[in-house]
C-alpha cells in the first residue's frame, strides 16, 4: 500500500515537472521572444580606414617564393595599365560662427564617417544619426509597426483639430467684442451655458435662430473669421505623409579639415564661394585660434587679401594641435577630440564603433631651441607657457584613471619663427614649416604600492633611475613614486 502511494506521488511529481518544463519551453520559444534588432556589421561598414581608393600589392610571404612572383606581376601590370581612378573631392564650408568646417552633402557625410570616423554630427553625439532617430520617433522607421504609425498619426490629427477649434473660438470671441455683441465681462462659455449660443460636438458655434455658423459674417475685407483662421492653419498644418528632411550636417574640426585638404587632397574648403588654398586656409585657422585664446578679432577679408599682415607664430595653438594630430593619424590611430574627458585628443585603435579610446593625449609645448632662451624676457614668457604644476597633473591623471584611459603627455618641440619674407605673397611653406616640429611622447601612470611592487630595494631602484639604465615607462613610475605623494 505504501509502495502504491509512493509510485503515485512519483508519477504526480514527474507529471508536474514535465508540465513545468513544457511551459518553460513554450515561454522561451522563438515565437514568444521579442525579435532583437540585428547589429550592423561594422567590419564591413568601416573596412576602409581612409576615404581613398587604394590598390594594394599582394602580401609578401617569406617562406613562399610564389608571393614574390605575384608582387612582380602586380607591379608590372599596374605600371603598364595604371588604375583609371580619380579621387572623389568633397565640398566643405568654413563657418566662423561655430569655429568648424561644415559638410552638408549626405553622401560626403557617410563617406567621411564610414572611412575614418571624421567629424561629428551637428545634432548627434558623434555619428550623424539624427535623421534615423527622428524617423524612429515619428514612426517612419521600419522598426515601428504600421498600427503604431496609424495610432500616432491619428493622435497628431486630433491634436491639430483641437488647436484649430481653439483658434476659431478665440477669433470669434474677438470679432463679437468688436461688433458689440459681447461685452468685456462675458465670454463664449457663458453664452453657451445660457443657451444664447449652441455648440456642436466638433466645437462649432451656432445661433439658436439661425442655421449659419457663428463667425461666418464677413469682415471688412470680405472674408469671414472662420475662413481666415482655417486658411492660416492650413498653411501651418503639418504634412503627415511627406518625406522627412535631414537637418543635420557634419562638423569637422580644423585639424581634421586641414588633414583632409592638405595631406589627402580630397576636401575643398569654401569661404564665400571661394576655394581656399592651403596657405590661406592655414593662416585663417591660425587667426581663428588666436581669436579664441586672446579675444582679438581679425578681419577675414583683410587677412585673405593681405597675408603678410598676419604672421603665424610657431607656438600657435592650432599648429601645436595639428602637429600632434598629423603625427598620430600618420601612425594609423583614429584621433578624436577629447574635451569630454578633459584632454586634447583621444586615441582609438580602430574607431569608436569597435573599442573605447585607449589613450588620452595632453599637449605641452617645449621650448628647447636656443632661440627661446636668447633673452631673459623671451625665456620667462616661454617658461610661463610651458609651466604645468603637480596638482594639475594629479587632477588630470585621476580623471583618466577613473575612465580607464592611459594618460599620454605629448611634448611638441617649438621651432624658432620661420622667415616668410622670401616667399611669394607672404605665404607659408606648409610642408617646410611642419618638418621643423618634433614630438616626444611620455606615458604617465600613477604609482600604487599594491599594484607596482618590485623586488629591488628602493635605494637600488632610485640609483638605477639616476643612472638612466631603466626604460622610459619605468622612469616615469619611479619618478612618480619618489617625487609625488600618493593621493
Amino acid at each position: 500500500m505504501a509502495a502504491t502511494h509512493l509510485e503515485q506521488a512519483q508519477t504526480a511529481a514527474a507529471t508536474a515537472n514535465g508540465a513545468a518544463n513544457k511551459t518553460k519551453e513554450q515561454g522561451s520559444s522563438p515565437a514568444s521572444k521579442r525579435p532583437r534588432q540585428k547589429r550592423p556589421n561594422y567590419n564591413e561598414i568601416h573596412a576602409k580606414p581612409l576615404p581613398l581608393e587604394v590598390f594594394p600589392l599582394p602580401a609578401f610571404v617569406p617562406h613562399n617564393p610564389i608571393s614574390i612572383v605575384r608582387i612582380a606581376i602586380a607591379l608590372i601590370s599596374q605600371s603598364i595599365w595604371p588604375p583609371n581612378h580619380r579621387p572623389t573631392v568633397y565640398k566643405a564650408y568654413f563657418s566662423t560662427e561655430t569655429q568648424s568646417i561644415h559638410v552638408t552633402d549626405p553622401k560626403a557625410i557617410r563617406a567621411l564617417w564610414d572611412r575614418g570616423f571624421w567629424g561629428s554630427g551637428s545634432l548627434s553625439r558623434s555619428e550623424p544619426q539624427w535623421l534615423a532617430q527622428e524617423k524612429r520617433k515619428r514612426g517612419l522607421d521600419a522598426i515601428t509597426t504600421s498600427e503604431e504609425v496609424t495610432r500616432k498619426r491619428r493622435e497628431e490629427r486630433r491634436q491639430f483639430k483641437l488647436e484649430r477649434a481653439k483658434a476659431q473660438r478665440e477669433a470669434i470671441e474677438q470679432q463679437l467684442r468688436e461688433e458689440g455683441k459681447l461685452d468685456a465681462e462675458t465670454n463664449l462659455e457663458e453664452l453657451v451655458d445660457n443657451g444664447s449660443v449652441s455648440e456642436s460636438p466638433l466645437g462649432t458655434l451656432y445661433l439658436p435662430d439661425a442655421g449659419s455658423h457663428l463667425g461666418d459674417s464677413a469682415a471688412a475685407n470680405g472674408v469671414s473669421v472662420i475662413e481666415a483662421v482655417e486658411k492660416t492653419l492650413a498653411e501651418e498644418e503639418p504634412s503627415f505623409d511627406e518625406e522627412f528632411q535631414d537637418q543635420e550636417h557634419l562638423q569637422l574640426t580644423f585639424e581634421e579639415a586641414f588633414f583632409l585638404s592638405y595631406v589627402l587632397g580630397i576636401l575643398d574648403i569654401y569661404h564665400r564661394e571661394t576655394i581656399l588654398s592651403s596657405p590661406d586656409f592655414l593662416r585663417l585657422i591660425c587667426a581663428q585660434s588666436d581669436f579664441m585664446s586672446s579675444g582679438e578679432a581679425v578681419s577675414t577679408a583683410a587677412l585673405l587679401h593681405n597675408p603678410a599682415s598676419y604672421p603665424i607664430e610657431p607656438d600657435n595653438s592650432f599648429m601645436l594641435k595639428y602637429v600632434v594630430f598629423h603625427h598620430f593619424r600618420s601612425l594609423g590611430w583614429v584621433v578624436r577630440p577629447g574635451i569630454k574627458f578633459a584632454c586634447d585628443y583621444l586615441l582609438y585603435l580602430r574607431g569608436p564603433a569597435f573599442t573605447h579610446a585607449e589613450f588620452a593625449i595632453m599637449i605641452i609645448p617645449a621650448y628647447s631651441d636656443p632661440y627661446w632662451s636668447a633673452t631673459s624676457e623671451r625665456a620667462a614668457a616661454c617658461k610661463k607657457k610651458a609651466h604645468r604644476d603637480w596638482w594639475w597633473l594629479h587632477r588630470l591623471n585621476r580623471v583618466q584613471t577613473q575612465v580607464h584611459k592611459t594618460l599620454l603627455l605629448v611634448y611638441v618641440e617649438v621651432p624658432p619663427p620661420w622667415n616668410v619674407s622670401d616667399t611669394k605673397g607672404g605665404d607659408v611653406d606648409v610642408g617646410g614649416a611642419l618638418k621643423k616640429y618634433s614630438v616626444r611622447e611620455f606615458v604617465w601612470r600613477r604609482w600604487s604600492a599594491n599594484r607596482n611592487r618590485v623586488s629591488k630595494s628602493p635605494h637600488t631602484e632610485w640609483c638605477t633611475f639616476l643612472a638612466g639604465k631603466i626604460s622610459l615607462s619605468r622612469q616615469v613610475e619611479t619618478c612618480a613614486r619618489y617625487l609625488i605623494p600618493s593621493i
